[in-house]
């Protein structure tokens, strides 16, 4: 039998279907996105929260044992320092769900990832 796929219609939605101990963890993440980058819109893709400007902004999702944080390869490089202390990939990053999130760090790197879609889109309109 296939495993049942779960799709979201919004991040709402999304939030809601999570475990009720990291919703508020999960909206603590929306909020800093938002105030970050209150013009990004917001959408599911792939499966996962995502703020879209001018192309995807950034993702994030719920985990077992961690909120996966998704800015990009380039919001990570930027912040290879202070994000030395999680875990994570090329263009992922985890911060424990028993760990205070860092929202000033979520928030900077969200602003950088927002000027970078501006600076490319504007580029682009040029051509």
């Amino acid at each position: 039998m296939e495993p049942v796929k779960i799709t979201y219609a919004s991040i709402d939605d999304y939030i809601a279907k999570a475990p009720f101990e990291v919703q508020d963890k999960l909206e603590a993440v929306r909020k800093v996105i938002r105030e970050s980058a209150p013009e990004a819109e917001e959408k599911i893709s792939y499966q996962m929260p995502t703020f879209f400007l001018h192309g995807n902004l950034v993702h994030f999702a719920a985990f077992k044992k961690h909120i996966g944080f998704y800015p990009a390869p380039r919001g990570i490089e930027a912040f290879q320092e202070e994000l030395a202390q999680y875990k994570g990939a090329k263009g992922s990053v985890q911060f424990p769900l028993d760990e205070p999130l860092p929202l000033d760090l979520i928030s900077r790197i969200v602003k950088f990832r927002a000027d970078e879609n501006r600076e490319k889109a504007a580029a682009k309109a040029k051509k």
